[in-house]
């Protein structure tokens, strides 16, 4: 196996547990045993020999490697991969998720740039670097022999993957069979778009923060904005809302909607526009109209650190319309996906949006994602969801 070796001087993250080694902190000096492929697992060492840690290798990327084990000893081949998805089962197990969940969740299950979410005995994959594509029909393998599934399908149609010197694609990795299926959680049915949905099809990492809002949406009147498949509004009308009116842009997420609410016999309750948000919430702030409960949930407004400031703003504009549109005493319910906002800037966001809005607030909820993506501490990539609920007052 191949060797490199870091910069004397950036040694530090990388041995503390971080496992992603940048092209500038690797020494070019030290020859390596041989030029390395992409893709390849390699060793890494320290300036000083010190052993790191084995991972994948891609000259390409900016994130030269990607650490799979720490353990000289570990062999890096199917049965490891088999291993590791076996080890990322029993974990969400242990925490009660056996229908649908996040199977793996890249770096925090020590599998770098590999996603799989099961939607019941569906599986969907997305294998965003090099190193981890290469092994993708040894992921299948695993796969196929602990859970027998129904379907395994690949959504590699990301722009990320062109970085690491890869084609966008998706398409079956198993037999074929019809990516429009139903799953359900928390009791409700939900239609889940696998081919041609958002991401993997539906956005799990809500799921145990859409339980949240129970109570304070019980004989209320909801406006959910940004509701793409209808999950928080749907989900809303089961938990005994009043009225239900739903906000989107995409034509396609309005007809999804409806059809996730006539799925559970709640069309009668549920009402979705196709309208443009900020444009609509002005018109409604002005036409002095207020809900009970307000629901947003915003798809992330950057993936780079240079327009920060207009994420900042967006968000802080969003969530002051939403707090103008709360009655006295209702409940403001946001989140952000971000991971460049980080917890505490998207609390002061919400404080000065309030300020604006001229709204006392008082918190109720402050979560971050569903628990099958864990977070690592240190590695603030695997904390990105934000979800928050306010009593505004």
């Amino acid at each position: 196996m191949k060797s490199l070796f870091l910069n004397k001087n950036a040694g530090n993250r990388v041995e503390n547990g971080h496992p992603w080694v940048f092209a500038n902190e690797i020494n070019r000096g030290k020859a390596l045993d041989a030029a390395a492929k992409a893709g390849e697992v390699v060793n890494v060492f320290t300036h000083d020999k010190k052993f790191i840690g084995k991972g994948y290798v891609n000259p390409q990327s900016q994130i030269m490697v990607r650490l799979l084990t720490r353990d000289k000893d570990t062999i890096i081949d199917e049965t490891f991969f088999y291993n590791a998805l076996q080890s990322a089962w029993n974990y969400r197990q242990k925490l009660g998720y056996t229908e649908n969940c996040r199977l793996v969740f890249g770096e925090a299950d020590n599998l770098p740039q590999l996603i799989i979410d099961k939607f019941n005995d569906y599986f969907v994959i997305q294998t965003l670097a090099l190193g981890i594509d290469i092994w993708k029909p040894a992921i299948v393998k695993a796969l196929e022999k602990i859970f027998s599934p129904r379907g395994i399908y690949e959504r590699n149609d990301v722009p990320v993957r062109e970085l690491e010197g890869m084609e966008q694609q998706k398409g079956f990795l198993s037999a074929e069979f019809d990516t429009n299926i139903v799953i359900s959680e928390n009791g409700i049915k939900m239609n889940v778009d696998i081919a041609n949905g958002q991401k993997t099809g539906y956005f799990l990492d809500q799921q145990d923060n859409r339980r949240a809002i129970q109570h304070i949406v019980k004989d209320a009147d909801v406006l959910g904005v940004f509701c793409y498949t209808g999950s928080f509004e749907v989900t809303a009308a089961h938990y005994g809302a009043k009225t239900v009116l739903g906000l989107d842009i995409s034509q396609g997420a309005i007809d999804m909607c409806n059809k996730n609410a006539a799925l559970n016999k709640l069309e009668n309750v549920c009402r979705f526009n196709c309208v443009n948000a900020f444009d609509i919430l002005k018109e409604y702030s002005r036409e002095g109209k207020q809900w009970d409960v307000v629901l947003l949930d915003p798809p992330s407004f950057t993936k780079s650190r240079s327009t920060i400031d207009k994420a900042v703003a967006g968000y802080k504009e969003i969530n002051l319309r939403g707090m103008k549109l709360v009655k006295p005493g209702g409940f403001l319910v946001t989140s952000s996906c971000t991971n460049l906002v980080q917890p505490s800037l998207f609390l002061e966001i919400i404080q000065m949006a309030a300020k604006d809005a001229k709204r006392k607030i008082r918190e109720v909820v402050f979560n971050a994602q569903s628990a099958d993506h864990p977070i690592i501490p240190g590695q603030d990539n695997t904390h990105y969801l934000k979800f928050l609920i306010v009593q505004v007052q």
